[in-house]
């Protein structure tokens, strides 16, 4: 690599003697880039007398991000771009407000990596906008999405990576969301564990999470971890950056909230949360197990009034940090099993897409008994059984059983590993939806079962021993015991 100095003015005439300007941070080659005064002092940059950039080769395999490049003026190297553009791609995900899609992205891959190292290296990198759109919720209501544009997702990729491992040491071992090798699964048997200790379970559920984490709270927070003044500078960014939706209407944030589908939110909220909740309950109420995933909870409690009280001190605890539960969604429930026998008008709870409820269970000498345990909410069941109607498989007719099994095992195969993973047994009707869908795509699609369903049935029932693996869920048995 060689340095060259650049003191050419927006014009492209050289100014001997002039601080350089530049209105437009697009400019890779001649390394103007403009900075406030902000970034001077969190950054430390060079004078503005004489901009120093550092020239490029970008031949390289990589795209030209070659990871022995040093950075500028912050220690972002090019293989931490690299490294967090092949995430924002696994991950994949739609455009933002410029509607570049990763498809786009690829075309002029090194120039736009280019970019996101440049500005983020030297200190110059603002967030654009995020675009918000609207997802419908499973109550009908629907949830707010921001998207960021994936140069901002490679950006904040990075910075979440650099974070995360620091992060990891002070997070609460009872929190689950969004963090490396924990899951929804632990979270769930861990859940499953209190509810035969503990008799009282309270779901709580927090209103607005993301649209009420405080900036001033959380970037209060981030100091006591992070002292790194250009990682705080562009956290306060993201946090300030503007929300733009369909319409193109743009507005700012009041000194709170957070995009629900920014890469570094999850982060952001975690450690909030770790504040707020995680290390509270700890302190305070160490004798209440709790379990988190981002913002779900379920606190345990072996007395009612135990239950009573903490939640009315949890409901304290998060109005002084400007959060609010949830009433309508937030409960207490009792965990009724084979040795708890009283009555309580609630007595189920949903977490994580489960329904923690009284289910007769089969012991190991084959005698049944009360446990209060999970398995596939039937909110899940029915959404998942509309969308497979809506589907209209049965019309499918031009397809062959092999291309139907194609489009749809990976489907299968989500639900069956998600909700499968506690008494997947309960998943029966689910299937016997489909199953049902596909035996009437046999009688329409083949003449000689003259649209007789049960001759289709038969048929297909003869299939499924012989082609176990043809459906992921015929491996099961799924489809004969159905």
């Amino acid at each position: 690599m060689e340095q060259e100095k650049s003191c050419i003015n927006v014009k492209g005439k050289t100014q001997v003697g002039q601080t350089p300007t530049r209105s437009n941070t697009d400019v890779i080659n001649d390394g103007g880039l403009s900075r406030s005064s902000e970034e001077v002092s969190v950054m430390g940059m060079e004078q503005r007398t004489e901009v120093i950039q550092t020239s490029l080769d970008l031949s390289t395999s990589t795209g030209g991000m070659n990871s022995s490049s040093k950075s500028k003026g912050v220690p972002i190297s090019k293989q931490m771009i690299m490294d967090a553009y092949r995430k924002v791609r696994q991950n994949k995900g739609g455009g933002g407000v410029d509607k570049e899609s990763l498809s786009d992205f690829e075309k002029k891959k090194s120039r736009n990596l280019y970019k996101v190292w440049n500005r983020l290296a030297s200190g110059s990198y603002f967030p654009p906008a995020v675009l918000e759109v609207e997802i419908p919720k499973d109550d009908g209501k629907k949830r707010k999405l921001g998207i960021p544009t994936v140069n901002d997702r490679i950006a904040q990729q990075v910075v979440t990576t650099y974070l995360e491992p620091r992060m990891e040491q002070i997070f609460s071992n009872h929190s689950y969301g969004y963090r490396p090798n924990k899951n929804a699964h632990q979270a769930l048997h861990e859940v499953q564990l209190h509810v035969r200790r503990y008799a009282w379970a309270i779901d709580m559920d927090i209103k607005a999470f993301f649209d009420n984490v405080s900036h001033e709270l959380l970037m209060k927070a981030l100091k006591r971890h992070v002292s790194e003044k250009w990682v705080l500078c562009y956290i306060k960014r993201w946090l300030e950056a503007p929300i733009a939706d369909e319409y193109g209407k743009v507005r700012y944030r009041e000194g709170k909230g957070t995009p629900q589908g920014g890469v570094i939110s999850p982060l952001l909220a975690n450690l909030f949360l770790h504040y707020v909740f995680d290390m509270w309950m700890e302190k305070y109420h160490p004798a209440s197990p709790f379990v988190r995933y981002a913002d779900d909870l379920v606190i345990h409690c072996s007395m009612k009034w135990q239950a009573d009280q903490l939640l009315e001190a949890v409901k304290a605890r998060f109005l002084e940090c400007g959060l609010e539960v949830h009433e309508t969604k937030t409960k207490i429930a009792y965990c009724k099993n084979s040795k708890r026998r009283n009555q309580f008008p609630v007595m189920q709870f949903d977490f994580l897409g489960y329904t923690f409820k009284p289910r007769t269970t089969m012991n190991k000498e084959g005698g049944k008994f009360l446990s209060f345990s999970c398995a596939m909410s039937q909110k899940k069941m029915s959404k998942i059984t509309k969308e497979i109607r809506l589907s209209k498989l049965h019309r499918k007719t031009e397809r062959s059983l092999t291309q139907i099994a194609n489009h749809y095992n990976s489907k299968i195969r989500g639900w069956i590993n998600y909700y499968g993973k506690f008494r997947w047994y309960d998943m029966k009707r689910l299937f016997r939806c489909f199953n049902s869908r596909l035996i009437k795509w046999a009688s329409i699609r083949y003449k000689r079962f003259k649209k007789s369903k049960v001759k289709a049935g038969r048929w297909l029932r003869e299939l499924a021993e012989q082609f176990p693996n043809t459906f992921y869920h015929w491996k099961y048995a799924i489809f004969r015991s159905a």
